[in-house]
């Protein structure tokens, strides 16, 4: 009998043992950075880009870039106080006072979004032709160095934005699937093209950014 005690004691032991490695785990887990206590990045970012520390900008990338519009009074309300870094020179930029004083075509986008690649091009080729709103980029959830790296493979020049902290994104309420484009009016107001698309074409924004006016500014 004493043997048979002896035996349950002893596996006994061996599962209060196991308990207390588990529970410590678990403690463990628990305070890990970016473990289950910690909120994680904002919605619609890449897994693991907020903990991404940013990689120097290459000043040669910015040269083939317009320059950011120069600020004027006025501008979208929703906008107002928003500010990015121009990715022409690496200079703060008030991209409600940038919009300010006539129509704009907004265009959100990042690096890793697949649909952002496919319709740059094309707004690039919008952006050259007689008559055409100006258009303006704002690269957001996604470092500024890839972003330049970028638009130099695709050739595209128009000015454009890096929202690094968020602001930008915000003030435009933009959805978490991107890309996302707005039509500023010369009035101020901000009009989401809507349904949204992918631009493949010059005639494909064209065509939105006409509809999204609908004749008024």
């Amino acid at each position: 009998m004493s043997r048979w005690r002896g035996l349950r004691e002893f596996r006994r032991e061996i599962q209060w043992t196991v308990v207390v490695l588990v529970l410590a785990g678990l403690a463990v887990i628990a305070l890990w950075p970016g473990g289950s206590g910690d909120g994680g990045g904002p919605a619609g970012s890449p897994p693991g880009s907020e903990q991404r520390a940013a990689p120097p900008v290459d000043p040669a990338l910015r040269g083939g870039l317009e320059p950011c519009p120069a600020p004027q009074p006025g501008g979208p309300a929703e906008l107002a106080g928003a500010t990015g870094t121009c990715l022409a020179d690496g200079r703060p930029v008030d991209v409600g006072a940038a919009l300010a004083g006539r129509p704009a075509l907004v265009n959100v986008w990042a690096t890793w979004c697949g649909p952002c690649r496919t319709e740059l091009p094309a707004l690039q080729a919008y952006s050259e032709r007689p008559g055409s709103i100006p258009v303006l980029g704002v690269q957001v959830q996604s470092d500024e160095a890839g972003g330049l790296e970028l638009l130099r493979d695709l050739g595209v020049r128009f000015p454009a934005v890096h929202d690094a902290d968020g602001a930008v994104r915000s003030a435009l309420r933009v959805p978490n699937v991107l890309p996302a484009s707005f039509v500023i009016t010369a009035g101020g107001e901000v009009r989401r093209i809507d349904p949204p698309e992918v631009f493949e074409s010059a005639d494909a924004v064209d065509a939105a950014v006409r509809r999204t006016l609908g004749g008024r500014s």
